[in-house]
């Protein structure tokens, strides 16, 4: 009788946690697309570049030394690292440094909520902005520009997840540290340009020197767009790219909780 009695209290308290965590998230949700943020510069900003690449005949050429395929085709996989970095060091850190600049935190910390339970909301709403625009991306690219969806659909998901869990625990990261919009601004921007530099933005991974290939290994965009690249040629990708997102996600999730400043 007292165990019943014990854990039909306790099923009230575990409802009510996720049900407010819940809430928490569709509120999150809401106010990054009210801010614009998010899906303007996250998402509008690459679909336009996308959409401007595929409209130059120069870029839709076939290259023999790529297997046919063409310049376009490989900006694809870019663009997607493009919209979760952007999202990531810029919309995600923008977004909660100015909670904590406008006092918003610090009146959030005389609630139950915590800071595990208030990133997590901000992880999931941008996770779900992401999907969207990779989804539009691939929309986009497949039936206006004629550019074929990964030969590896299972691989390409994973290794996109591991992906947008990294980059957005780094910007969880550079949220959870500094104190207003300014420094999450500048911060983020000092991130981001080395980071597209080394997914190969402007210079073709397989076209940089042997030592800045080693080093983009193991930047998170680098190992992503390694793993993106095994599943457009239709390999599941291998394990060291999966392993170094994996490693970015979970160290840069947990000092971000441990190391969370309200004020």
């Amino acid at each position: 009788m007292q165990v019943s009695a014990m854990n039909a209290a306790a099923s009230p308290v575990a409802a009510t946690r996720g049900s407010a965590t819940w809430r928490l998230v569709t509120i999150e949700s809401k106010l990054c697309l009210r801010d614009k943020v998010a899906p303007i510069w996250g998402v509008g900003c690459p679909l336009i570049v996308l959409i401007i690449l595929g409209s130059l005949p120069v870029l839709r050429k076939p290259l023999e030394a790529a297997g046919g395929l063409t310049i376009f085709d490989m900006y694809v996989p870019v663009l997607i690292i493009f919209n979760l970095a952007i999202l990531a060091m810029t919309a995600l850190p923008a977004t909660l440094a100015g909670y904590r600049e406008n006092g918003v935190l610090r009146r959030m910390q005389a609630t139950p909520v915590g800071p595990a339970r208030l990133l997590t909301a901000q992880l999931v709403a941008n996770l779900a902005i992401a999907l969207v625009a990779m989804i539009l991306f691939l929309a986009v690219a497949g039936l206006g520009f004629g550019v074929a969806l990964p030969r590896h659909l299972i691989g390409f998901a994973v290794a996109w997840l591991l992906a947008a869990a990294a980059l957005l625990a780094i910007g969880l990261l550079i949220t959870a540290l500094v104190p207003g919009r300014s420094s999450a601004s500048a911060i983020g921007t000092v991130l981001f340009f080395p980071m597209m530099f080394f997914a190969g933005l402007w210079v073709p991974i397989a076209q940089m020197p042997p030592v800045l290939q080693t080093i983009s290994h193991y930047t998170p965009l680098g190992a992503g767009m390694q793993a993106f690249q095994d599943a457009y040629l239709g390999h599941f990708p291998s394990a060291l790219p999966l392993v170094i997102l994996a490693a970015y996600a979970a160290g840069c999730a947990v000092i971000a909780v441990h190391w969370f400043r309200w004020e």
